[in-house]
């Protein structure tokens, strides 16, 4: 590949490009799954990635890059949490430092204990301790964290996953839209800047409808008719959106944090 298609991202501040390659990779290891992003060379300053040329979206494509999803998903992780292969070693993922669970002895058992444990309690008692959130407002993040870890609102993943005998979904981890690009490929879709991690399918569609994405009714028909999606999934969609919001309220503060609260108040 000659260096005008490539994409060199230098190392920022609380960025990890050797974990970053790894999530990579083992996106990438699903045949038949969604295009991802190739990795060139990596070193602890900077990631080199094939560069990606962006076309004008379609359903078509859409349709295509729901089916790809699907299967990726269906390649399965080892537990809630878990990190990709070749991971290096930290804990936290990204400048979010958002957790991983590195040893499967301490997985939890449930996606919904994994849930509140790593994805909503950890950047609620951040916000809390950073005083941006009040007691009551912590308590919001509390009841539903204990509603999560009671199981009252685990569900199946889709249909592909579970019969591959997956309980846990090879997820990508931070798919909105600027990480999703139309490519037109046969996926339909590239995928770059993963957190990578074990977890649940619909995170990764929910995700996907945080900023809006074109065509994404289409996307969810492709994915659905690859992999049927568990009843009552359009129910559970601002669920699966409030990691990812409570963890830009975390970032960057601001409107994110009410809309983190109206997400968790939903499902109290």
């Amino acid at each position: 590949m000659t260096a005008d298609r490539l994409f060199t991202k230098p190392r920022r501040a609380g960025d990890d490009p050797r974990g970053e390659a790894a999530g990579l990779r083992w996106l990438a290891a699903v045949g038949g799954g969604a295009r991802i992003a190739r990795v060139m060379d990596v070193d602890d300053d900077r990631l080199v990635l094939e560069s990606i040329v962006e076309v004008a979206p379609s359903a078509t494509a859409a349709r295509a890059f729901g089916a790809a999803l699907a299967r990726t998903h269906a390649a399965g992780a080892g537990w809630w949490g878990c990190p990709p292969d070749g991971w290096p070693g930290s804990a936290t993922m990204g400048r979010s430092r958002t957790p991983l669970v590195l040893d499967s002895a301490a997985a939890p058992p449930t996606w919904g204990a994994f849930y509140a444990e790593h994805r909503v309690e950890v950047f609620a008692r951040r916000l809390h301790a950073d005083g941006i959130i009040d007691a009551d407002e912590a308590r919001v993040f509390d009841r539903l964290c204990q509603r999560l870890r009671e199981g009252a609102l685990d569900h199946p993943q889709p249909a592909f996953v579970s019969a591959a005998g997956h309980p846990v979904a090879r997820v990508h981890g931070d798919m909105w839209a600027g990480n999703v690009l139309y490519d037109g490929g046969p996926t339909g879709a590239a995928l770059i800047d993963p957190l990578a991690h074990g977890g649940h399918a619909e995170t990764d569609l929910a995700t996907l409808a945080v900023f809006g994405f074109p065509h994404l009714a289409e996307v969810y028909a492709g994915y659905d008719e690859a992999s049927e999606l568990a009843d009552g999934w359009r129910e559970r969609v601002e669920l699966h959106q409030l990691g990812i919001v409570i963890m830009h309220a975390h970032l960057f503060r601001g409107g994110y944090t009410r809309s983190a609260l109206r997400l968790a108040g939903r499902y109290l």
